[in-house]
């Protein structure tokens, strides 16, 4: 088993080397202090696609209201603003991937693009190393057009029109995945030189918020006969693929799917004198903080029970959330108040049917602090003021519309603000424009946050 040969594996080589700036002022508006000591991932995220040319705030992590204090500097600065915004923060993405090298140095990551497809992101993601699990050709054409090959991309969706399998020959786009005898037939003929891996069920439920093996995965009794379609078919079968489901999924469940992964390789080989597989696809559903230590464990371990002897096996994921929630920030604007008792309910100018959208379709807890920028910018965020159960609703006329309930809030005026953290998982790639709120006017304003020396 070993770590597929890429980027990454190079930018690995590279980390924690130095090289000493003058200044970094790659395109205008780009700007380092003088005389910063800048590492070499650095200098790939600033150059990166997506990014490049664009204006990064240097912002201290470890400083009190770091991104805070950057928020309120962007409404001083901009008094006509009228919509809400996103912060990504780069450095957040960079600590992100070093996280992942070192607790799954045997995984390339194949970041999954619906997730958010945010181009600065996907840019820098690229720039680290990254591959990308691709759903559709829409999702290819913004991988592309960012330069990254198209063998850095997994059209990682069972079941595809046939016009994007077409599309995905045409670009040079080689793997994907199937679970059904129809899709083979649709590869066979427009695709016939892809790679395949099969999608398979993971045997145990792993009470995730969205259990994707409601809708793919091959059953265990349907493996066989599936493998065999694709052998007669003249299809090249490499590997396995399989999901245990998005958002709070238990991790011991890794242990089942990769013995089943492995039963799967042994099946191909043995029984029906296939070529041997080479790619295990453990799929997505990370998060960041204690729960990825917990799924790194149970991965490595079952990986090397399981492919520790196996030579020449590949293994690649494909998170989604873990790399795109936490490095982004919501800023929504109090549009509407009104007062009932104690109780106090505001309007914000953005709610579920936009970025909010991930309360209904994620089953996303969200959490928000003050910027009373308007009605207390001598103590914008409200410290030691009363707190008063609040409801927050969304701009849209739907009383569905309705972000949260019974929340402590401070009394704030019209023009103040709200701050929603870890706002970029299934946020603005699932919003609407339904009552002519667009989604997809929300800017993104780019950070780079580093801990203090």
């Amino acid at each position: 088993m070993h770590l597929i040969p890429s980027v990454l594996e190079a930018k690995a080589t590279k980390r924690g080397q130095i090289v000493i700036m003058p200044t970094l002022l790659i395109t205008e508006g780009l700007y380092q202090a003088k005389g910063a000591t800048t590492p070499l991932s650095l200098m790939a995220i600033y150059n990166a696609s997506g990014v490049k040319g664009k204006r990064v705030t240097p912002l201290l992590a470890n400083e009190e209201g770091g991104i805070s204090h950057f928020i309120q500097s962007i409404i001083r600065n901009t008094p006509e603003m009228d919509s809400p915004f996103l912060v990504l923060d780069l450095g957040v993405v960079l600590h992100l991937m070093d996280k992942w090298t070192t607790n799954l140095p045997s995984v390339q990551p194949y970041y999954a693009v619906k997730c958010n497809p945010n181009p600065s992101l996907l840019g820098v993601l690229a720039a680290l190393g990254s591959s990308f699990d691709c759903a559709s050709r829409a999702e290819i054409e913004s991988v592309l057009s960012l330069g990254v090959s198209p063998d850095r991309i997994i059209y990682a969706n069972p079941c595809k029109s046939e016009s994007h399998i077409k599309y995905a020959a045409t670009v040079g786009v080689n793997v994907t995945t199937f679970d059904s005898k129809e899709e083979i037939q649709k590869i066979k003929k427009w695709h016939p030189k892809c790679e395949l891996l099969i999608r398979i069920k993971p045997p145990q439920d792993s009470g995730a918020r969205n259990a994707l093996g409601l809708k793919y995965g091959a059953l265990p009794e349907e493996v066989m006969p599936l493998l065999q379609a694709a052998k007669d078919a003249g299809l090249k079968v490499v590997g396995v693929s399989f999901h245990i489901g998005s958002g709070g999924a238990d991790s011991r469940t890794y242990h089942g799917a990769i013995a089943a992964a492995k039963s799967v390789f042994d099946m191909a080989s043995n029984d029906l004198n296939m070529p041997r597989m080479k790619i295990v696809d453990i799929g997505g559903g990370f998060t960041c903080g204690n729960q990825f230590d917990a799924a790194s464990f149970h991965v490595n371990e079952a990986l090397e029970d399981n492919f520790g002897k196996e030579e020449g096996v590949v293994v690649i994921g494909e998170p989604g959330r873990y790399f795109a929630e936490s490095p982004f920030t919501l800023a929504s604007k109090v549009i509407g108040k009104r007062v009932r008792g104690e109780v106090r309910e505001y309007w914000i100018d953005d709610g579920i049917y936009g970025s909010l959208n991930c309360i209904m379709y994620d089953f996303a807890t969200v959490t928000c602090t003050p910027l009373a920028c308007s009605s207390k910018p001598e103590d914008p965020r409200c410290r030691n003021a009363k707190m008063y159960p609040s409801t927050v609703f969304g701009p849209t006329c739907d009383s569905l519309d309705t972000v949260l309930t019974e929340y402590l809030l401070p009394d704030l005026e019209l023009d103040d603000w709200l701050v929603f953290p870890n706002m970029g998982a299934y946020t603005t790639s699932s919003g609407t424009n339904f009552n002519g709120f667009n989604t997809t006017a929300i800017s993104t304003y780019l950070a780079y946050s580093t801990p203090k020396p």
